[in-house]
């Protein structure tokens, strides 16, 4: 089987960079981020609730906003915001749980993937 396939005629396949890459892992381990804060900072039954709803409504937000093929097309800045918004969030998470650390280099990374992508798009 070859590796290369031929390419078919009308479509074409997107370019996937390590910024990409590096924007997907960001996300994955903002959901992560999210769901551990609900289960470890709430009691019982309300660490369910947030340790569920936290990353659905990130998961819903993203696909409304964010995502490659977003319901709602909104202006770039809006979108950064938003993104913003995410990220902000997962790194107030982290520095609840006594990690400011690990909140401090995941709002550095995410800002940086940002900005990187953000740059890409408008130009």
């Amino acid at each position: 089987m070859p590796s290369d396939p031929a390419p078919v005629p009308g479509v074409e396949r997107p370019v996937i960079t390590a910024l990409d890459i590096v924007r997907a892992v960001v996300l994955v381990v903002a959901v992560a981020s999210l769901a551990l804060w609900g289960f470890a900072s709430w009691d019982l039954p309300w660490n369910i609730v947030i340790g569920v709803g936290a990353p659905v409504v990130v998961i819903l937000v993203w696909a409304l906003f964010l995502s490659p093929r977003p319901v709602l097309r909104v202006h770039p800045f809006l979108r950064a915001a938003v993104e913003l918004l995410i990220y902000v969030g997962v790194t107030i998470a982290w520095w609840s749980m006594g990690q400011a650390l690990i909140g401090t280099a995941f709002a550095l990374v995410a800002v940086v993937a940002g900005v990187l992508s953000g740059r890409r798009a408008l130009s």
